[in-house]
């Protein structure tokens, strides 16, 4: 298998999805989304995080923006409610590496130009809207409707004490 291509010092990695965007078809069982998921209860408590390779970078961007969505998902009383509000906040304005106020700049290189900026702002939405439909998976119970507290717990957190929104959001 090749390495994947890298926008900043953040692997494209290919994602299962229905989203249109830059990221390639995942074929496998576990994709990126998948693996920021299922370890999101754990890795929300670590204030520091190893860098091994440019996934991570992706892992951490997802971990973050999971944070964000369950902020949003607190304030949702049923799945549908859910789905809407994770669109919107999929689609809405965000900043990338580089901008000035991404909380993470020390560790995302900037895009090296606007088509490289532009390809990242493509990836980052896709992996955005594709996270937020799984997520309205796992925190909305498929027979009440009823979002799990055990989800909603985590909305407090800080992974590594950032957050993708800005303060009081």
């Amino acid at each position: 298998m090749s390495p994947p291509q890298v926008i900043g010092n953040m692997a494209l990695l290919p994602i299962k999805t229905q989203f249109r965007g830059p990221a390639g078809k995942e074929t496998g069982d576990v994709d990126v989304i998948d693996e920021a998921l299922y370890f999101f209860k754990a890795n929300v408590f670590f204030r520091t995080y190893e860098i091994k390779s440019e996934a991570d970078r992706v892992l951490i961007y997802l971990t973050l923006y999971t944070t964000d969505c369950l902020k949003r998902l607190q304030k949702c009383s049923s799945k549908n409610q859910g789905v809407q509000e994770m669109y919107s906040l999929a689609i809405s304005k965000f900043d990338i590496p580089g901008d000035p106020s991404f909380p993470l700049n020390a560790v995302y290189a900037k895009p090296s130009g606007p088509a490289e900026a532009d390809l990242m702002r493509q990836y980052i939405q896709q992996l955005r809207q594709e996270l937020g439909v799984r997520l309205c998976e796992k925190v909305f119970d498929t027979d009440t409707g009823k979002p799990s507290k055990w989800w909603l717990c985590f909305a407090k957190k800080k992974f590594m004490d950032k957050s993708l929104s800005g303060p009081g959001n």
